[in-house]
Formats: structure tokens, sequence, C-alpha cells
């Protein structure tokens, strides 16, 4: 049987209380773990931002998007990881989904009805 395969981007947020070398140590397992169990691996770290507002008394933190392919598994398995790992705040993932036929071949174009004359009116 094929196995199905799905895009889905993960984007976590590492503690900004961490040193730096820590914090790239926390990025760098979980871009490991998805490198070995995805395919099409984009990393896209954004760096230090600031929160909308404090999580457990802490401000500031590293993001991290990725986004790759693999089984419908694994994110779960991710997240799981990601849940109990010291050092991460916050956690999102979601599917990505597949641009769709074009407008003009899924439905037909509209037609449009006669507009009167105003002068026909009269």
């Amino acid at each position: 049987m094929e196995k199905k395969i799905c895009s889905y981007e993960t984007l976590f947020a590492v503690s900004g209380n961490l040193t730096e070398e820590d914090a790239k140590a926390v990025i760098e397992k979980f871009v490991t773990l998805i490198n070995d169990n995805g395919t099409d691996v984009d990393v896209n770290e954004w760096g230090k931002r600031r929160f909308a507002y404090p999580i457990n008394y802490v401000t500031e933190g590293y993001y991290v998007l990725v986004s790759y392919k693999s089984e419908p598994s694994f994110p779960l398995e991710l997240e799981r990881v990601l849940g109990i790992t010291e050092g991460v705040l916050r956690y999102m993932t979601t599917t990505k989904i597949e641009k769709a036929a074009k407008a003009e071949e899924v439905a037909p174009a509209a037609t449009e009805a006669p507009v009167a004359d105003d002068a026909a009116e009269a």
C-alpha cells in the first residue's frame, strides 16, 4: 500500500530566557528530527521576538517556522516531543493545502443578466 505524504508547517517558540547556544541546540534538535522523518524541509528562523503577552513570565522567544512533507502520523509525534521539551513555550502545526485547480476550471463563469436601457423605459 502506498504511503500518504502531506505538507505541513510547524511554528514553535523557544524561551528567550535560554542562552543563545541553548536555544540553538533546542532548535537544531527539532530540525534534525524533522529532517529524519520528512522531506522537502525548509527552515525559516525568525530570530528573537517579543511576545504579545508574557508566557510563563517570559516576554521574548526565538521563533522558528519549518515547512516539510511527511506521513500524517509524524506531526503528532513531533508535537508530543515539543510539548515535553523544556524551553519550548508554544508550538503549532498546520496542514498546507495544495493549490486547487483554476477557478475557471472548477466552476463555469457566471453570465450577467442584460441591463435594461433607461431610454427604453421612457
